[in-house]
């Protein structure tokens, strides 16, 4: 795996609109998004041509989302990419993505939910790491976004391995509705389901948004998860039985070979999934039978989340009983 050079004070970053439009995005938001990135990493924030057009999918053409894409990665004084927001859509431009482009100009390309599916593709067929990590728009949340922004300098900036421990609150609100009147739930932590064994876990990193990932599976743009350790979240749509069944479908693909791990990140209230739940459906997966099984990580839908190397180098292991998850720089 190849790493693309890291952001520094003083990045250009372009903003391009792969998934939904950046239209959907109060100016406000974006404002404070831009201030953001301006003034905690001295950032240069530029915006792709066509990353303010909306058809009647809240998006803009397959044509002009493939030339924001290229045009961005082709841009030798573009530094890093950041995705508007998620939607539902990105495997739409994978047929006609210049992958010999984007391997001659790797750069930094971070985004999460839809955009699991466009990063992993691109890891896939380049070799460069990706990464899952906020989006522009997430910038512009007023209040309990102290976590998110630290792990994202973490990855992108700094070039020390870190330690990904859980947050102390999250949230679980439409924080775009109501920036001011926010409500923060008390953290309990991950929750182990199959314990790591005592010499710990090293692996390659892969995964994010659980239906985005399915949506690859059989094409060539879908990574080589065996033996990994695998992150999987997903939204407040995929209610227990439906989460079962997208897991059961990751785990009968043929390309399936006893992953290291399995982490999988915070569910969003309304899914009306719980720990007890999770563990039912867990226990009844022979494949997972075994394997560790970690939930209630700080990635997916809610509030905060972590930035992690898509294709990059992952251990877990235990200190003084409690899991740590390092993410590496490189190996």
């Amino acid at each position: 795996m190849f790493y693309p050079k890291k952001l520094n004070n003083g990045a250009n970053i372009r903003v391009i609109a792969p998934s939904r439009s950046l239209s959907m995005i109060s100016q406000d938001c974006i404002n404070r998004s831009i201030k953001r990135l301006e003034e905690e990493f001295k950032f240069n924030v530029t915006f792709s041509k066509h990353c303010y057009e909306k058809n009647e999918f809240v998006s803009s053409s397959i044509e002009h989302r493939i030339e924001d894409l290229h045009e961005s990665f082709e841009d030798k004084k573009i530094d890093g990419i950041l995705t508007a927001i998620g939607g539902y859509n990105t495997n739409q431009l994978l047929e006609y993505i210049d992958f010999d482009l984007i391997k001659k100009n790797p750069k930094v390309f971070c985004g999460f939910s839809d955009i699991t599916c466009l990063a992993h593709a691109i890891t896939a067929r380049t070799g460069i790491v990706t990464y899952s990590g906020p989006h522009f728009s997430t910038f512009g949340m007023e209040k309990g976004l102290e976590y998110t922004v630290d792990y994202f300098r973490r990855c992108l900036l700094l070039k020390e391995k870190y330690e990904i421990i859980s947050s102390d609150t999250f949230s679980d609100d439409p924080w775009y509705l109501n920036q001011k009147n926010r409500k923060f739930i008390r953290n309990l932590g991950w929750n182990v389901i199959h314990d790591i064994p005592p010499e710990g876990i090293q692996g390659q990193l892969y995964g994010g948004n659980l239906t985005a990932l399915t949506s690859l599976q059989g094409t060539a743009y879908y990574p080589k998860i065996n033996r990994s350790i695998l992150f999987i979240e997903d939204t407040e749509a995929i209610n227990p039985c439906n989460f079962d069944r997208l897991l059961q479908t990751l785990l009968i693909q043929s390309n399936f070979k006893s992953i290291k791990a399995l982490l999988i990140g915070r569910f969003q209230l309304r899914s009306g999934m719980n720990e007890n739940l999770l563990k039912e459906i867990i226990h009844t997966k022979k494949k997972l039978q075994g394997i560790p099984v970690i939930s209630n990580v700080d990635f997916g839908h809610t509030t905060p989340i972590c930035t992690y190397p898509i294709g990059g180098k992952v251990s877990l292991s235990k200190k003084m009983g409690k899991i740590c998850l390092t993410i590496k720089e490189r190996e």
